[in-house]
């Protein structure tokens, strides 16, 4: 049996490359299917665990109300997994900020005309039929 921690896991990452276009739906098909064989979930599963370590924190009621809450509307196997995912998140986020950022405060590029386009999708072109 594939190890629940890992397929949410997988799923996550293989949704994220979806969402951002790296990946097509055939391929994030084809990525969970090789995903759930269960040698391979037992590697990383190995792998996954022996890198975690243990941090214990204290929430008010309230907020443990809403942890476990969202462990079961969102389908999480365990409180842990949630916050990891909203670490994950943020440090996302923190990511995209910087790179905002540091966009900003670049200096102005080409303009995105409608040359700019053809060239790009010229080039893409060129490097998927490499």
């Amino acid at each position: 049996m594939i190890p629940t921690l890992f397929r949410l896991q997988v799923g996550n990452v293989i949704a994220r490359l979806e969402a951002k276009a790296i990946v097509t739906e055939a391929e994030s098909r084809r990525l969970q299917g090789f995903a759930c064989s269960s040698s391979l979930a037992k590697i990383c599963q190995a792998h996954y665990t022996a890198a975690m370590t243990t941090m214990n924190i204290s929430l008010p009621e309230t907020l443990k109300s809403f942890v476990d809450a969202q462990v079961a509307e969102r389908g999480y196997g365990t409180s842990s997994e949630y916050v990891r995912e909203l670490i994950r998140r943020d440090q996302d986020r923190q990511i995209l900020r910087g790179m905002l950022l540091a966009g900003a405060s670049s200096r102005p590029g080409k303009t995105a005309d409608g040359d700019y386009f053809k060239a790009l999708r010229e080039r893409v072109r060129k490097s998927g039929s490499a």
